[in-house]
């Protein structure tokens, strides 16, 4: 009996240091930063397009877009999580993080702390940014009003608000994106970036493995919605998706809100339109470009 107390307690020593090891966090390093000038512009459309206002933007009557104080009940799939402050405040927003720190957050999913952040913040998407594009964007974010909102951050319940498992859920389940179209020209390129990384169109138009990572063999093929409230449509180039969409109808619906039948969506795609609208008219228009010319798959939603 002692003998096999002893060798069940080498087992759990072994799987908890492999445990240990496997969902170890390893973020960035300051030299990992490359020798950039920040580009406020450049951070402004990353702000756009990455629909920062969409789920951080105050939702007090009246308040500006800009005004990144939090507060949004996120629906996920494990319960409702709470929307961080993160307006430059260094109490309880992020004006104390550095360029490295919001690097961390957006590509590796790692708060300043060493903890993982939950996939509902959407850095499973964010992983694939240029760091100059984060650099611009924290210069940018740096400049916008301070707010001083302090929420009860309502986490996940036990056991999914321990996080570290997720460095497991980040090194087996997560897919890359599919990767750029052969013989893209530059626009399809720009629009690839722009729709796998900047603007996470997949967190809503894929849909979920078990695991609750995008689905990449369904890469946009439509979802049902995370708030399990209808579906999220196919926007691939298929006859039930955007295949009877011209490139110029899916530029204008990112800019307007008007679908090609006079229509406009509302929802979560309002809000993206409203950070679409200000993006230059030239990345609109890559990602139409990009959308075109994926291939089109049917969608197994209503």
């Amino acid at each position: 009996m002692r003998r096999v107390i002893v060798a069940l307690l080498l087992v759990l020593a072994a799987g908890g240091g492999a445990f240990w090891f496997l969902t170890m966090p390893k973020p960035l390093v300051a030299s990992d930063l490359p020798d950039h000038t920040p580009d406020l512009a450049n951070g402004e459309l990353v702000f756009n397009a990455g629909g920062c206002a969409a789920c951080h933007a105050s939702r007090e009557p009246g308040a500006e877009r800009t005004l990144l104080s939090g507060g949004l009940a996120l629906a996920t799939p494990l319960g409702p999580i709470t929307v961080p402050n993160i307006s430059p405040d260094p109490t309880n927003g992020i004006g104390g993080w550095s360029a490295l720190d919001l690097a961390n957050a957006m590509t590796e999913g790692i708060a300043p702390d060493g903890s993982y952040f939950t996939p509902a913040f959407p850095w499973p998407s964010y992983r694939g940014m240029r760091l100059e594009d984060v650099i611009d964007l924290k210069a940018f974010l740096d400049t916008l009003p301070a707010s001083d909102a302090s929420h009860d951050a309502a986490g996940l319940p036990f056991p999914f608000s321990f996080r570290r498992p997720i460095g497991l859920w980040k090194r087996f389940a997560m897919e890359a994106p599919p990767p750029v179209p052969a013989g893209a020209d530059d626009a399809v390129a720009r629009g690839h970036y722009l729709v796998t990384t900047m603007g996470h169109c997949g967190a809503c138009h894929t849909p979920r493995t078990i695991t609750f990572a995008e689905d990449m063999s369904r890469w946009l093929a439509g979802a049902p919605a995370v708030d399990g409230d209808g579906s999220v449509p196919n926007i691939t180039p298929s006859a039930d998706g955007l295949g009877e969409w011209a490139p110029a109808d899916i530029a204008y619906l990112l800019e307007t809100g008007f679908t090609p039948d006079f229509d406009s969506v509302g929802g979560e795609m309002g809000e993206v339109v409203s950070n679409w609208a200000h993006v230059p008219a030239a990345d609109r228009e890559a990602v139409a470009a990009y959308l075109k010319a994926i291939p089109p798959l049917p969608s197994d939603r209503p």
